[in-house]
């Protein structure tokens, strides 16, 4: 990886593809992988004690070919934090990433996510955990607030604070976290957006990396963010709409794009999805309902996606539902571009 001060356009901070808690699991990494060779891809966030006293391989094992990849921890034991990094460079991951964002109650009564930044001093100490722990770069996703108070002041000191202890890299997400009243997806609708607030905190501190997230759904609000900002995070559209990715290789990082067609891309997933059932008896439904919004917006894709998503047909191969999805598909988008 480049140096974590790098804010190049080759930097793997350039773009990025949210963690998503029940979406971006490896399955849903792989298939990202397919759609864009440079985008940096994050796990859901994965607690400590699911790590320390759980299935270890369960949450850490992943395709090599997602790289780059990043963990993004939850938990705020200095030691607990430390160990679980530890675990996260030895499974081989590129970076470590804290989360400080997350509002939901549950997140909240293990004292972790969005409320540790009413404590940067604990914050700092688990980074500097991390960092006296780990070789590869340990970053911070945060809020620029918390419930409705909207002082500049606060975000600015919870980072100046968390920088000291060595995280270099923090990817903002431009809304504050009201964390009573509000469901995690009201959250991440109803508090107003201030990417403003991000690009005063690059002014504070032009030796940090700072990247905006929230509510960036196409590529001209990707561009507006690289304008004085060194990375962008794009989250649900990403997910809802995946062909959007295929488009990122080639309009921000310069080179050849990733996929030739959704339908090489459609492939690879079987051929995926066929080797998950040979070697982890993974079932196909679990990995294909990452991959549904593929052909969004053209005529036929419901009739695709329905294949995709009937578990009525999970006895069959991957393989035997492409083949199904297809002939569902293929006859109303030849029937739509013949009355064209």
């Amino acid at each position: 990886m480049p140096s974590i001060t790098d804010p190049s356009p080759t930097s793997p901070w350039r773009l990025s593809v949210a963690p998503m808690m029940d979406w971006t699991d490896r399955h849903c990494r792989y298939f990202h992988r397919l759609l864009s060779r440079h985008a940096l891809l994050y796990t859901e966030m994965v607690t400590t004690g699911a790590l320390l006293h759980g299935d270890v391989a369960r949450h850490l094992r992943f395709d090599a070919a997602e790289h780059p990849v990043a963990l993004q921890l939850g938990g705020s034991e200095p030691a607990d934090l430390a160990r679980a990094a530890r675990m996260g460079e030895d499974w081989g991951y590129d970076e470590i990433n804290l989360n400080c964002g997350c509002p939901s109650e549950r997140v909240q009564r293990g004292a972790f996510g969005a409320c540790l930044m009413r404590e940067p001093g604990l914050v700092a100490d688990c980074v500097k955990a991390m960092v006296d722990t780990v070789h590869i770069p340990v970053t911070v996703k945060h809020r620029i607030g918390l419930d409705q108070d909207e002082d500049y002041g606060f975000v600015r000191d919870f980072v100046g604070t968390v920088a000291d202890a060595g995280s270099t890299v923090f990817i903002v997400h431009a809304r504050n976290a009201w964390l009573k009243g509000l469901s995690p997806k009201e959250n991440r609708e109803i508090p107003p957006l201030r990417y403003d607030i991000a690009r005063q905190l690059k002014r504070d501190f032009p030796h940090l990396t700072i990247v905006a997230n929230g509510g960036l759904r196409d590529s001209s609000a990707l561009r507006a963010q690289l304008q004085g900002l060194d990375g962008a995070m794009a989250g649900r559209e990403a997910y809802h709409n995946p062909w959007w990715l295929a488009g990122w290789d080639a309009e921000f990082f310069g080179t050849a794009p990733s996929a030739a067609s959704r339908e090489t891309i459609e492939q690879a997933m079987v051929d995926y999805m066929e080797r998950e059932a040979r070697e982890h008896a993974t079932p196909w439904p679990s990995i294909a309902r990452h991959m549904l919004g593929l052909y969004n917006g053209l005529p036929g894709a419901r009739h695709w996606r329905q294949k995709w998503s009937d578990h009525r047909l999970k006895h069959l191969s991957a393989s035997e539902v492409a083949a199904l999805a297809s002939s569902a598909f293929r006859p109303r988008t030849a029937e739509t571009l013949t009355a064209a």
